[in-house]
């Protein structure tokens, strides 16, 4: 499996929406891009991939922007991936299918198969909310505490 730069900023992004997800208010790109030092124009393609997904809405003008289309814990790391990967299980070629056709069966079917199938359980128990909750359990436990 292979997670794009297109991918891991779609992820990263709709964490950072998660985050603030409980104030309801839309939230722009370019407060996105700065919060997370991703390029606008980069982004605006990897939103036009969430919402064409049903992932984020979106309203223009003055107070647009987008917002997550469910709650953080209806989308998974798999929902998010999905909307903006092309390739992330695309079928492993074939090795030695002419001469060793029972070693092909035995690879796809035995590490293969068997490896996107648990990679995309795992993507698919993993919530946005619960890569949310990690980033702030994270950002708390970084925090320095100074007293006076």
């Amino acid at each position: 499996m292979r997670i794009s730069a297109k991918g891991r900023y779609a992820l990263a992004a709709v964490i950072s929406m998660a985050q603030q997800h409980h104030n309801g208010e839309f939230i722009t790109l370019i407060s996105i891009s700065d919060k997370l030092g991703i390029s606008k124009i980069y982004l605006e393609q990897v939103f036009s991939l969430l919402k064409r997904g049903g992932l984020v809405t979106s309203i223009k003008g003055a107070q647009g922007g987008y917002q997550l289309a469910r709650i953080p814990r209806q989308i998974t790391a798999l929902d998010v991936l999905m909307a903006v990967e092309t390739a992330l299980f695309d079928k492993t070629e074939d090795t030695v299918p002419e001469k060793a056709p029972e070693i092909e069966y035995a690879m796809r079917s035995g590490a293969f198969d068997l490896l996107d199938g648990t990679v995309a359980d795992t993507l698919n128990q993993m919530t946005i909310e619960d890569l949310a909750n990690a980033a702030e359990r994270h950002r708390r436990d970084g925090a320095v505490m100074f007293y006076i």
